[in-house]
């Protein structure tokens, strides 16, 4: 079954990663486009989670994982390739209820990471729910390609101008009518190049 697409607002969330080798690294660099509330712990780190951590304030905890360190957290990312590891906690987080991505092992998965496109408030993701990361990854890149450098602007002009106007049917279609040539007008421009 494929995987429902939802984009969490990770404000006042707290995440935990297991590990702190290149894996714990890559998924750290992913959330860190979205919140620095990351506490990392792992016995050792590689120098690329040493420098997220010293870059970014984050907390590092020095020891294997126990039983238990889990709670408090909305998010936990194991980022070990240790399979018992994995399905131990993945299982702890079941009973406590707590969303659990197991890296590599979407048995012991509530969610994946996709690959994805952020552009300031413009976040574009792909998904193969599983079936082939390099695929997403992919096709993100080809569609990266087709994104107008100036978008980040612009959603900032239609975000401030979505603040000024009352709610209302006449909001929402000048916002459509701005979005709608916007596009046109790039992707015109785009070909008539």
């Amino acid at each position: 079954m494929s995987y429902f697409p939802a984009f969490v607002n990770l404000t006042n969330k707290k995440i935990v990663v297991i590990g702190g080798g290149k894996i714990a690294g890559d998924k750290i660099c992913h959330l860190l486009d979205f919140t620095k509330d990351i506490t990392i712990i792992s016995p050792r780190i590689d120098q690329r989670v040493k420098d997220f951590i010293d870059h970014n304030s984050l907390k590092y905890i020095s020891r294997e994982y126990k039983s238990g360190d889990i709670d408090g957290f909305y998010i936990v990312i194991v980022a070990a390739d240790d399979l018992e590891l994995q399905k131990k906690v993945y299982q702890e987080c079941q009973d406590k209820k707590i969303l659990c991505n197991s890296v590599d092992s979407v048995e012991y998965c509530d969610f994946i990471f996709p690959s994805y496109i952020k552009r300031g408030d413009l976040t574009i993701a792909f998904s193969t729910s599983g079936a082939s990361p390099s695929l997403a990854k992919y096709l993100r890149r080809a569609i990266e390609k087709t994104i107008p450098k100036d978008i980040e602007n612009f959603i900032k002009e239609l975000k401030n101008l979505r603040k000024k106007l009352p709610k209302g049917k006449e909001r929402q279609k000048l916002l459509d009518s701005k979005a709608k040539e916007y596009i046109e007008n790039y992707f015109k421009k785009d070909r008539n190049v």
